[in-house]
């Protein structure tokens, strides 16, 4: 029986610059950094999360330019924040590219999609608290 998730693989062409995305413009917290023989196993995670995020040195798209790459509706990673919108100020303050100027409201929360440096895109999500009319 499947017990847990442990990673989520994100492609990057060049994982320090990846690190730096993830750590100082989403603050995540660096787990694992491994020189391992078949390439550097590096990971980074919510603090006090489970899951963690490996960014492996490989994109297959990368030859590709960021516009021309297939364009899904969420990424292959979703945050959860507690507060959106004052998160989404805080990454801009730190470089972080979203793709609309505010997130927006829909049915289930809020949501805004960030684009990492090799053009995987993140998306960021906050739930919609529930009240007692709600079930």
């Amino acid at each position: 029986m499947l017990t847990n998730i442990m990673y989520v693989t994100i492609n990057v062409t060049d994982q320090d610059r990846a690190l730096k995305f993830y750590t100082e413009g989403l603050g995540l917290e660096k787990r694992i950094d491994y020189p391992g023989p078949e390439g550097r196993f590096l990971t980074v995670g919510v603090p006090g999360g489970p899951v963690e995020i490996l960014l492996w040195p490989h994109a297959p798209e990368a030859d590709q330019p960021v516009e021309r790459r297939p364009r899904v509706a969420a990424g292959p990673v979703i945050l959860e924040s507690d507060d959106l919108r004052k998160d989404v100020e805080v990454f801009r303050q730190r470089g972080v590219t979203f793709d609309r100027p505010e997130p927006e409201d829909y049915p289930f929360g809020v949501r805004i999609e960030a684009v990492d440096p090799d053009g995987n895109q993140i998306s960021l999500r906050q739930q919609r608290r529930r009240n007692r009319a709600d079930g």
